[in-house]
């Protein structure tokens, strides 16, 4: 058989492991010199790569790439491009081109649902011109909610990341005694995730958190009210953790009740912020004391000085699998992570079908939310605690990270 190239891009929001999955494509790819050619980056996505932006990762030293891995963000950038529902569009066949004109044999794409449509469009197109190309998704988000999966690369360290802040945020906002209420607003659309991983902060029975709001849950904004005034009664340092996707009864987001002016993506996601600012502006209203308003924003998927050395071994490997399923003749599917029974933590990778990932969401499991909807339960935290354990891997030097660019 003669040499095939392989091509891999990166697509949707970064994480700080998401490189740490590149790294896993290339280095493995490499390892089979009898099958891979040359091993090529799209630069910004497919929407790059449509622009004839790619650069060649295979080139890379081993010491680069070991950089690269614990560098966050997308190296090779990104994109948030859908591709047509109708498989009879120009752009396929002006794809698959491309790909042929560099002989590429197998095709890798490192991202969460948006990206998983993608490879599956990609797959299907394949198979009704009788390609031979093999398109493989590598999956990864701080969200959680690929379905198909225990787990996503990315969301062990950015759940670390929520819960070792929160702990900070709260130590500091009780050293005066006086009444406080942080509002910590937390990245999680549709699915509550990443806001749950703040329960993981408490080092106590009542300690901050105190209330915990998914989006899986109909928030009421007088509830809310009702609740941080008894928890007034238990404490003054009061932190409240929410989703930026809590919504009221209609299922109108609460951030909208601030402004209706909101941005939408090319895949139709609005835009979501703005909501801890309302809900703090509300309780300095009802109980005039002193209230911090807390986004997290970029900062819970870009802090790769602070990730779980198990995310991204986990990360790695999900990249790695991915090549070796795509040797082995696998077109058509991602990844997936598949937990083993038992106290011991282990998980086994497996091949799932992507047609059954994309364009669905995995909610958090109704079971762990407790108290009304204001907690997270015991459940979810034996889940979790795995997934944040070891030190990250990142570099230093002269006190700082040390973290790989690309250069046009």
């Amino acid at each position: 058989m003669s040499k095939k190239n392989v091509i891999v891009g990166q697509s949707g929001g970064p994480t700080s492991v998401i490189n740490s999955s590149l790294y896993g494509v290339v280095t493995e790819a490499m390892k089979h010199p009898d099958e891979v050619g040359c091993v090529y980056g799209m630069v910004n996505g497919i929407k790059g790569f449509l622009d004839g932006k790619k650069v060649v990762l295979s080139d890379m030293s081993e010491d680069e790439l070991k950089i690269m891995q614990s560098t966050p963000s997308s190296y090779l950038g990104s994109c948030r491009f859908k591709l047509p529902e109708d498989l009879s569009d120009p752009v396929f066949p002006q794809l698959m081109k491309e790909l042929e004109n560099l002989n590429v044999g197998y095709f890798f794409y490192i991202g969460g649902n948006d990206s998983m449509d993608t490879v599956s469009k990609m797959s299907r197109y394949a198979a009704s011109i009788n390609s031979p190309i093999r398109f493989i998704g590598v999956p990864k988000t701080i969200d959680n909610d690929l379905i198909c999966t225990d787990h996503c690369p990315g969301y062990g360290s950015a759940a670390k990341y929520v819960a070792a802040s929160c702990r900070e945020i709260s130590l500091d906002a009780g050293v005066y005694g006086s009444k406080f209420v942080s509002i910590v607003e937390i990245m999680g659309r549709h699915a509550g995730w990443l806001t749950a991983a703040s329960v993981l902060a408490r080092k106590f029975e009542g300690d901050n958190p105190v209330l915990i709001y998914l989006p899986e849950t109909v928030f009421s904004v007088d509830s809310f009210l009702a609740d941080v005034e008894e928890a007034f009664k238990k404490t003054n340092n009061v932190m409240v953790a929410v989703s930026e996707g809590v919504h009221d009864a209609e299922g109108k987001f609460i951030c909208e009740y601030a402004t209706s002016d909101i941005a939408v993506d090319n895949f139709g996601h609005k835009s979501l912020a703005g909501t801890a600012s309302y809900l703090a502006d509300l309780v300095k209203q009802k109980f005039g004391c002193k209230v911090r308003p807390i986004e997290f924003s970029l900062l819970q998927r870009c802090a790769a000085h602070l990730s779980s050395l198990t995310d991204v071994t986990e990360a790695a490997a999900a990249g790695s699998e991915g090549v070796k399923a795509a040797l082995e003749g696998e077109t058509g599917i991602m990844i997936g992570f598949k937990r083993a029974e038992g106290e011991e933590y282990h998980i086994d990778y497996v091949r799932v079908d992507v047609n059954e990932v994309c364009n669905q969401e995995k909610p958090f499991p109704a079971e762990w939310i407790t108290n009304g909807g204001r907690d997270v339960g015991e459940g979810y935290i034996k889940y979790a605690l795995p997934l944040i354990q070891g030190a990250s891997p990142v570099q230093y030097e002269n006190g700082l990270p040390v973290y790989a660019y690309l250069h046009d």
